[in-house]
This record gives structure tokens, C-alpha cells and sequence, in this order.
């Protein structure tokens, strides 16, 4: 699902978090979801002081001009915390006042599930038993739909209710522009889920909307059903940058077909640019043969890789291509937006059905999945290699520091050996980690991997 990246925003994690340490000792004070609203001011806060700067293409503070994002956000964080403290302080408790405000208008969550009548889309299942839905074969069910929503929280309510009574786990985002959704369980349980979706009048799909893999209600450690305002977050508001500006949808015969001829004029095309709008984590395991992989983290960066490239894509042909197809509709419509491309194709059902009708065609490598399985595989090939000794690997697996969320693919012989840290310098976090308390909270740290990454690569 490619709906679960964090929030966009124009900082990373640990600029954000060093620049506000003395507002940790009252951030442990509060509850779960208090720090998450914390956490959530301290970010729009810095975001807001970094954009009060901005004076065309570069910043300007404290006598100095600065022309990299990662410049002025260091420059802020050191020398402007006080600031950013204040200012998350004040907006933490404006936040805080309008919850209040707005919960005392609110009906209770049953009555709001009561009003919308939300029973009547829940299937009867009284033919089947708790095993069954509970234990057995299982999938994992990837999907999404862009329509008109009119009732969101309706919708959220009803998504919670039905995988709740499914034992189904997973992550789904609604919005007033769709659903965007990735369960896991039993093969009986995803059936049933599968009946209700298509049941549903709002969203009118069809059983080939539905992208399976094998797995279950174990590929993911809970269930996750929210409302948002984008189905998946590339930061762009939906009624700026709509889904229906998407580009030429081409089901996967039809994109076999142009990679195919795109292959075949070898390096004499250069009209047609193959482009793949995952981030670094997806590509780098596996991708089309010789499609264009942009550099960047996650795809709320992608809009900004956009404008910084627009030469990349002048005049040219696009072929678009993501893991289910749902980041290539707002993407595709972001890069038609500009005007500067001859023409803009998506592959329908993205990678996913691709690898149902052409396994062993010209995606390579292993494709990756937003759960605790990280990848599944279609055909033999490792297009990538171990972190430490450079052999073939393509496993991942989280940086073995505590608080470094950063995926790394070291080969059983280097795990062996201890190396299970992204770079060296989380590595050497490791091998002191455990002389710390397991109860300390630690703000996001720089580290090797983040720092020498530019956030938007230049491409042109």
C-alpha cells in the first residue's frame, strides 16, 4: 500500500527533533495522543519558521543566504530552537483548545456509526466460524479507489467495524476523494471483505481492482482505519492537483508492449522516459529494465522532484509505473499539471497485476510491500546487494538502532558478525545502545544515510 509514508513536509525528523530537545522533559509528561499533537505542532512549527525565511528559490537568516533545503534546516535547528519551542508551545495549545471545542460539538462515535446505518454494509457471517476467520490459508489484499465521498467518518467507521468482525489486519486511509486500503487474513475472511467492498455503492468496484498476495492477518502488527485528507500523501491539496488529470491508463499487455519497444530501440530512444514515482527503499530491490528511479525517500517528495527535473521530462513520452498503480493517479496528474511532457501513461493496477500476467517479464527483482514482509518475489533475480560485503541480497530489515527507522539489507554472514545497522556510524550506536536505559527517550538522530542523501536529486 503505498498509502503509508508520514506526513510531507519540507524538514526531516531529526532537524526537527534536535531543534526542540528542551521541549522533550514536557512532551514524556503527556499522554500517547497528547504527544501526538505535540509532535504534530513542533513539525508544522518549524515548517512555518523555515517558509518565513524563503525569498524566492533560496533563504535568507541571520545575515546568511541559503540555497539547500538541508542548509536552512540546520541552520534553524541550531541556532533557532527557542523560537521553534515557542512557537510549537503556542500552537500545541491552540490545537488543544479547538479538540476541546470541536469534541463538545461532536455526536459520540456510536451514534455517528448508528446514523449512518453502517450494519447494513456488514455482511452476515454466521455460516462460517471464528476458525475459519481466524486461522487457515490467508492473504493480503491491496487496493484502492478514487471517487466522491460524502460522508468519510461514515465510511471509517463502517472500514473499522468490518475488519474488526473479519479479524482482518492492515492499514486503510479514507478521504473525501476515496479509499485507499491493505488487509491481511484468512482466505475465507478477505473474501468476505472483498463482497462488501463491491457491495458498496459508493465505490462501484470490481473483483480486478483487488491486488492479492499470499500471506494473512500476520503480515501486519495491527489495524490501522483513519481519514485524511489524501488517500496516499504526496502533499498536494486534491482540489489543486486532481486524480482526474491522471494520465492514459495502459493495462499490462499494453505497457509490456511500449517497455518492449522502448527496449528494442536500445540507446537510440530517448523520447520516452520509463519512470518509476516509488522511493529509493522499492526501486533499489527491483524495477523495470532501464526505467528512470528517482533518488528520493517517499513520494510526498515527488511533487518537488517534479519541478526540479522539468527539463528531464520536456517534450518527452512518460511511462508511469508504482506498486498498485495508486501513486502514479496523482502523480501522473501532477506531471501533466506542467505541461511540459508530449504525453503521460500510467500502468494500470501498477506492478502488481503487471507480475500476474508477465512474471518473468521485464520488472526485475523483487517488489516491494508496505507490511512486515517487506518484499515478495515473482521471479529469481537480485538486482541489489548487502549494505557491508557487496554480495546479491535483497532482504531488508530495520537498522538495529533504537531510534533509526531507516531499512537495511545485510546478508546472514554480516548479521552474523553484528553488522545490523544501516551505516557506521548506527552501527557504532549499536554496539553502545545497550549501556542505555530501555525507558530513555531519544530524539530522531542524524545518521550517515540521511545526511548524504540530497532530499531532492537532481536528475536533469
Amino acid at each position: 500500500m503505498a498509502a503509508v509514508e508520514p506526513p510531507c513536509s519540507e524538514f526531516t525528523n531529526w532537524e526537527v527533533e534536535s531543534s526542540v530537545c528542551s521541549g522533550l522533559k514536557q512532551e514524556k509528561q503527556l499522554s500517547a495522543s497528547q504527544r501526538r499533537c505535540y509532535s504534530l505542532c513542533r513539525r508544522k512549527s518549524f515548517a512555518t519558521f523555515v517558509a518565513s525565511k524563503k525569498d524566492g528559490t533560496s533563504w535568507c537568516c541571520c545575515g546568511q543566504t541559503f540555497s539547500e533545503h538541508s542548509a536552512i534546516h540546520k541552520h534553524v535547528a541550531k541556532s533557532h530552537s527557542s523560537e521553534i519551542q515557542q512557537l510549537t508551545q503556542a500552537a500545541y495549545e491552540h490545537l488543544i483548545k479547538r479538540l476541546e471545542e470541536e469534541a463538545e460539538t461532536q455526536p459520540p462515535d456510536g451514534h455517528m456509526a448508528e446514523a449512518a446505518d453502517i450494519s447494513a454494509w456488514i455482511p452476515d457471517i454466521n455460516q462460517v466460524s471464528e476458525e475459519q476467520l481466524r486461522s487457515g490459508p490467508g492473504k493480503v489484499l491491496l487496493y484502492y479507489r478514487y471517487c466522491h465521498v460524502d460522508e468519510p467518518h461514515a465510511v471509517c467507521a463502517w472500514q473499522k467495524a468490518l475488519c474488526e468482525k473479519l479479524h482482518l489486519t492492515g492499514k486503510i486511509r479514507v478521504a473525501a476523494e476515496g479509499i485507499n486500503g491493505t488487509v491481511g487474513g484468512t482466505n475465507v475472511a478477505t473474501d468476505f471483505y472483498i463482497g462488501a467492498m463491491l457491495s458498496h455503492p459508493v465505490f462501484k468496484m470490481d473483483k480486478e481492482d483487488f491486488k492479492t498476495s499470499d500471506g494473512g492477518a500476520e503480515c501486519f502488527t495491527e489495524l490501522k482505519v483513519g481519514v485524511y485528507k489524501e488517500i496516499v500523501p504526496m502533499g498536494v491539496d486534491p482540489n489543486v492537483v486532481s486524480y482526474k488529470l491522471a494520465g492514459v491508463h495502459l493495462d499490462p499487455e499494453e505497457f509490456h508492449k511500449e517497455v518492449e519497444a522502448v527496449l528494442a530501440e536500445g540507446s537510440s530512444s530517448n523520447d520516452t522516459i520509463l519512470l518509476d514515482c516509488r522511493n529509493f527503499y522499492e526501486s533499489k530491490v527491483g524495477q523495470f529494465t532501464r526505467c528512470l528511479a528517482p533518488n528520493i525517500r517517499k513520494f510526498s517528495y515527488f511533487p518537488d522532484y517534479v519541478d526540479q527535473n522539468l527539463e528531464l521530462f520536456r517534450d518527452k513520452k512518460v511511462l508511469m509505473y508504482c506498486t498498485g498503480g495508486i501513486r502514479c493517479e496523482r502523480g501522473s496528474a501532477y506531471l501533466r499539471s506542467k505541461d511540459v511532457c508530449k504525453e503521460v501513461y500510467q500502468l494500470k493496477g501498477g506492478i502488481h497485476k503487471y507480475l500476474e500476467c508477465f512474471p518473468e517479464g521485464f520488472y526485475r527483482g523483487k517488489l516491494f510491500v508496505f507490511d512486515e514482509r517487506y518484499t515478495i518475489s515473482s521471479n529469481n533475480d537480485v538486482i541489489s546487494d548487502c549494505r557491508y560485503c557487496g554480495l546479491p541480497w535483497d532482504q531488508y530489515e530495520l537498522c538495529s538502532t533504537q531510534v533509526c527507522c531507516q531499512l537495511v539489507l545485510s546478508c546472514p554472514s554480516c548479521r552474523e558478525k553484528g553488522y545490523t545497522a544501516c551505516c557506521p556510524s548506527c552501527q557504532t550506536k549499536v554496539e553502545t545502545q545497550h549501556k542505555e536505559t530501555s525507558d530513555t527517550q531519544h530524539p530522531k538522530e542524524e545518521c550517515e544515510c540521511t545526511v548524504t542523501r540530497a532530499r531532492i536529486p537532481q536528475d536533469v
